[in-house]
């Protein structure tokens, strides 16, 4: 078999896939494995994650352990935030001998270039967190650090769940305005009042990480006019556009025809009040700015980011 011109990665915190592809992008095996984790695993770790991928595809293909499979390696995976990350992995990928060459970023890339036409573009992550990059027609990049609170970032679905909460236990104690969500998230959780939840989270009988279930809630709950519900979803629409706009703006884009990807599960969920309240801002803001919602895997982009990549050669 003749080598493959890009082995692409695209490494999320739930899951990682592993495509080999040829230089028509033709993808020849992809497969998924564990998750890409290396604030959990360390860089070592969540690479030989990765290399299990590497493994199945050369099983598959029927192709030897001790040679490169690609001309590129291309890896799209979180926990490359900093540049000093990017750095490490780089070398960690390299140092595995899979292809000639070896490029990695951060995955939402690939999220952008699956969810794109062309090699530039914008997008905006919100799914167990919030994040957003950006690609210029010239390659200037925009990106930002996205780790949480300590970054700036507010949103994704924990985010979300965790400030209905908040909203749910004031409405009960007097501090905060009447909501439905006072009754409709201790019942979530099988309480009878908002006082009991806080004490079963207080003593681990209920976990906190369990916040992001509520999303769904917030939106079924808005959609009854919840003023409180309402307000979060669009705090929600306020952050996905505030990410766009910053990038937008950093990389002089405000006023092109720029393709604004919108990805992650609570994205994806098409929340008609969310969705209405972004294209509206997006309307006065960057009217000529199109928004997708990408239903195509990363994975895709990861391969077309490498393709991209060699063609510059």
């Amino acid at each position: 078999m003749t080598r493959a011109a890009v082995l692409a990665i695209d490494g999320g915190n739930s899951k990682t896939e592993v495509a080999l592809a040829a230089a028509d992008g033709t993808v020849l095996a992809c497969v998924q494995v564990g998750g890409f984790t290396p604030h959990l695993d360390g860089m070592a770790g969540a690479v030989s994650v990765a290399g299990q991928g590497v493994a199945l595809i050369r099983a598959e293909l029927g192709l030897a352990a001790d040679e490169p499979l690609a001309e590129l390696l291309a890896a799209y995976v979180a926990g490359a935030d900093f540049p000093v990350e990017v750095e490490a992995l780089t070398a960690e990928f390299a140092a595995r001998g899979w292809a000639e060459r070896t490029i990695v970023d951060n995955d939402s890339f690939a999220l952008m270039r699956s969810g794109t036409s062309r090699p530039w573009g914008v997008a905006v992550v919100c799914g167990a967190g919030m994040n957003c990059v950006g690609i210029a027609p010239d390659g200037r990049h925009a990106r930002f650090p996205a780790i949480g609170t300590v970054s700036g970032d507010w949103g994704g679905g924990p985010g979300i769940g965790e400030t209905a909460h908040w909203f749910a236990v004031r409405a009960e104690d007097g501090r905060g305005a009447p909501t439905v969500l006072r009754k409709a998230v201790a019942e979530y959780f099988g309480c009878a009042s908002m006082a009991e939840l806080v004490e079963s989270i207080h003593f681990g009988r209920i976990a906190d990480d369990r916040f992001g279930e509520l999303a769904p809630l917030v939106f079924e709950v808005a959609g009854l006019g919840d003023e409180v519900a309402l307000s979060i979803v669009e705090r929600l629409a306020d952050e996905v556009c505030a990410f766009a706009f910053a990038a937008m703006g950093r990389l002089d884009l405000m006023d092109a025809e720029v393709e604004v990807v919108l990805g992650g599960g609570v994205l994806r969920a098409r929340q008609p009040l969310l969705t209405a309240g972004i294209e509206r801002r997006f309307a006065a803001r960057a009217p000529k700015a199109v928004l997708t919602l990408t239903t195509d895997r990363p994975i895709q982009g990861a391969v077309l980011l490498g393709l991209d990549e060699l063609a510059r050669r």
